[in-house]
């Protein structure tokens, strides 16, 4: 997000960005451990950080998300009501379901038993057991296994993030099974609510977050990309970035 918080910038609105708990300038352990609980609470401890600024106007605070991160600020919007509006782009809806899609059904029985050996070996001392982000091998164990995922992480993100290391723990991925941010979304009203979806993204699956979308109560809007998870990143960062940024000064400056 550090390339939208620049052109947030250019609007002439603040921005915080930072690492979450057990990734890369920030403490906690065990490194490499994605707690979508832990990072939800990350975002309004940040929150709390900027209403202690004396140039943060405490009563004009927007979240921006996009992936996983994306459900956090659904979530965070619908119970922290120091938000005041929020953006979500190419969001996590279900974790469940996510997975289900991304997973074969073969492999899922595999899967589980490796989280339950992981569980016995850490209450018995051992290290957490560890997984790629992404493989080259589509079939190969992963946590994002998609052709564009791979593409992305490998060329993109470790050329824009020296600290990153393709490695989570697996427990990462139990943690996700359990991820229901969509469950939130009817809440978030009063709260200006923007959804960004990537009409081909197969790794947040699109219809999930459009479906998600008509759950949601106004004030809200819906801006479809005609491309994939990634390309709001890069390909097409102007499209998501500009509505992102209208959306702030719509309800943060008027």
């Amino acid at each position: 997000m550090r390339a939208g918080a620049s052109l947030v910038r250019e609007v002439g609105l603040a921005s915080i960005v930072y690492d979450n708990h057990n990734f890369g300038a920030s403490d906690g352990e065990p490194r490499q451990e994605i707690d979508p609980w832990l990072q939800i609470r990350d975002h309004s401890d940040v929150i709390t950080f900027a209403r202690t600024l004396e140039q943060t106007d405490r009563d004009r605070i927007g979240v921006w998300g996009s992936s996983y991160s994306c459900g956090h600020v659904l979530v965070v919007g619908a119970i922290d009501r120091r938000v005041k509006c929020v953006v979500s782009q190419v969001p996590v809806i279900s974790g469940w379901q996510n997975f289900r899609r991304l997973v074969r059904a073969d492999f899922l029985v595999p899967l589980q038993v490796g989280l339950y050996a992981d569980r016995d070996n850490r209450a018995g001392g051992g290290d957490p057991a560890m997984l790629p982000v992404v493989a080259q091998d589509p079939m190969a164990p992963s946590a994002l296994p998609t052709a564009d995922s791979y593409k992305w992480f490998t060329e993109t993100a470790a050329a824009r993030a020296s600290s990153w290391r393709n490695e989570v723990t697996l427990r990462t991925v139990e943690y996700g099974f359990g991820y229901e941010p969509g469950a939130y979304i009817g809440t978030i009203s009063p709260t200006p609510l923007l959804i960004i979806v990537g009409t081909h993204d197969h790794l947040t699956a699109s219809d999930l977050a459009i479906s998600a979308f008509e759950r949601a109560h106004e004030p809200k809007r819906l801006v479809l990309l005609p491309g994939g998870h990634f390309d709001a990143y890069v390909d097409m960062l102007k499209q998501s970035a500009e509505p992102a940024c209208e959306w702030f000064r719509c309800h943060l400056q008027s």
